[in-house]
């Protein structure tokens, strides 16, 4: 039985990340500015009141860890606001590269200490962030945020290494969540995680650092 510790986790991907670790058995500490009602339902340990894109609040976060380490950090939250080249709102991209992108690395910065060799490092980026798939344009500041979050993981995978700290960069596909308006196209977020998690229980030193879509696919940069 593991540690798992999920940012974003009141709600879908998140949420579900929490749901299907707890029921294989694993130890869940679900990270979030508010639970849901669900979240606190499901029996696992919440840490509420956390905002990644504060210093002083994730620092909060470390302080009530201490010392405690956990196998794999799941770095999940995040947003989409939809900025065309109509309407560039620089606010909105910069809060974007705020939430998606520094608030991953401030995350896992605060928390290096709990992690350990084998522990595993988990950034969801998304497909919208490579650039050779990039076939449609707009969405500039999900976009450009997730191309910097996953080049922050690919350099983690090169710093950690060493301490034998193995880090994933993926992608869960095109979920029914509350982010994309629960998409009729899309996959059910259990469908996406089932898949995810299989890419985390792989990953090992070995294949550390690759851009995997949720269903094993690895994607282009």
């Amino acid at each position: 039985m593991g540690i798992y510790l999920v940012t974003g986790a009141n709600r879908g991907i998140g949420y579900e990340y929490c749901r299907q670790l707890q029921a294989r058995g694993e130890t869940v500490v679900a990270v979030c500015r508010a639970a849901s009602e669900a979240l606190q339902q499901l029996g696992v340990q919440v840490e509420e009141g956390i905002d990644l894109t504060s210093e002083a609040s994730v620092a909060t976060l470390q302080s009530r860890l201490g010392e405690r380490g956990i196998d794999a950090l799941i770095n999940n939250a995040g947003i989409l606001k939809r900025v065309t080249l109509e309407n560039l709102d620089f606010d909105c991209i910069r809060e974007q590269f705020e939430v998606n992108a520094l608030g991953p690395l401030r995350v896992t910065q605060a928390l290096l200490p709990n992690l350990k060799a084998g522990s595993k490092l988990v950034f969801m980026t998304s497909r919208m962030g490579s650039i050779a798939d990039n076939t449609s344009g707009s969405s500039y500041g999900y976009r450009m945020s997730k191309v910097a979050l996953s080049m922050a993981g690919k350099s983690l995978a090169h710093d950690l290494k060493p301490r034998g700290i193995a880090v994933a960069i993926l992608h869960p596909g095109l979920v029914q969540t509350q982010m994309t308006n629960f998409t009729t196209g899309g996959m059910t977020p259990e469908a996406s995680v089932n898949g995810l998690l299989q890419r985390i229980d792989a990953l090992t030193l070995e294949n550390t650092g690759t851009f995997w879509h949720a269903n094993g696919e690895v994607l282009p940069w």
